[in-house]
């Protein structure tokens, strides 16, 4: 469901001695010198020739040994992992319909500053589902599928970019943040936003670097939940995400310096709407690739679970109230 398009060198002279060079050939180093030969002493046997250091001589007309052939991983786009030469154009002469190759552009910024990233267009949806081996997919159909990619992607990019206005900050301002709740988190939000709004300040946002899809590759997460949904059928239900995605974001750091995050993102479905529209529903959190990722997760659902278990809502309006 994240398919973006988009050493010194050497003098010449002559070196200086440290004393002068005789110039005579026949003086010979003094006797305590270790170049001075002993009378009588048997000389060094000579070293090996070159031609007998290896039992074997490749003939000068061997053929050279062939390269191996590039690897299909080696061919693919390494900031989305797909097929660098997606063609825009019809492909398959089984396509029965026109499809779009119009792009639509994201709002998701690009890692190296070269605007947002771009959809891929309809036409090259099918010709990259082709190439993928899903030769069953109706024509008819990609221009929806598309429609709902993109949705996705941008409701991934708002989740992620909550995350980061939390933690971007450092932890000290995420649990700030997180200790008030879900609905607590979001007003202080809305209210910060209106006092530190300037006119042309902008504040420094996430950008997406690269991505990769894994759907063969369930998170730990995923996998626990499965495992809950075998072992306890009537309270967890059996729905395993149809998709995985990891995304590598740039974070702006409290210190200035850019840092790189890797979120985990799980795409499930749910029942659909009695209007017949489907519902899907994603799991966006940062991978534990460090402590700090781990304490990130766990101060905003504990912090969450707190303030409701421990009737935050209910202190507040009394607050309001004395006032």
């Amino acid at each position: 469901m994240g398919w973006f398009w988009a050493d010194s060198a050497p003098s010449s002279s002559q070196p200086i001695a440290p004393h002068p060079i005789p110039k005579a050939s026949n003086i010979k180093p003094p006797p305590g010198c270790p170049m001075h030969e002993a009378p009588g002493a048997t000389p060094p046997p000579p070293p090996p020739s070159s031609e007998s250091a290896c039992p074997y001589n490749p003939p000068d007309n061997a053929p050279a040994k062939p390269s191996p052939a590039p690897s299909y991983i080696s061919k693919l786009n390494p900031l989305n992992y797909m097929p660098s030469n997606i063609s825009n154009a019809r492909e398959n002469t089984e396509q029965a319909i026109h499809l779009p190759v119009d792009r639509e552009v994201s709002t998701i910024p690009r890692g190296d500053g070269s605007g947002t990233w771009e959809y891929p267009s309809p036409q090259q949806m099918y010709n990259a589902m082709l190439r993928k081996g899903y030769t069953d997919t109706p024509a008819e159909h990609v221009e929806a599928m598309v429609a709902v990619h993109n949705f996705l992607n941008e409701g991934a990019w708002e989740e992620i970019k909550e995350w980061e206005r939390r933690f971007g900050g450092g932890l000290g301002r995420g649990w700030d943040m997180c200790k008030k709740g879900e609905e607590g988190a979001a007003r202080q939000a809305a209210l910060e936003a209106l006092r530190n709004r300037r006119p042309g300040e902008d504040e420094p946002e996430p950008k997406l670097l690269r991505f990769m899809g894994r759907p063969n590759e369930p998170t730990p997460k995923a996998r626990m939940l499965g495992f809950m949904a075998w072992l306890y059928p009537s309270q967890f239900p059996d729905n395993p995400p149809f998709d995985r995605h990891d995304w590598f974001v740039q974070r702006q750091a409290a210190n200035g310096q850019p840092k790189e995050v890797r979120y985990v993102i799980d795409y499930y479905s749910g029942p659909p709407e009695p209007t017949g529209e489907p519902v899907f529903y994603l799991d966006v959190r940062p991978a534990v690739d460090g402590p700090t990722a781990a304490c990130e997760r766990m101060m905003r659902w504990g912090g969450d679970v707190w303030y409701r278990a421990s009737g935050g809502s209910v202190r507040e309006e009394l607050a309001k109230q004395r006032r």
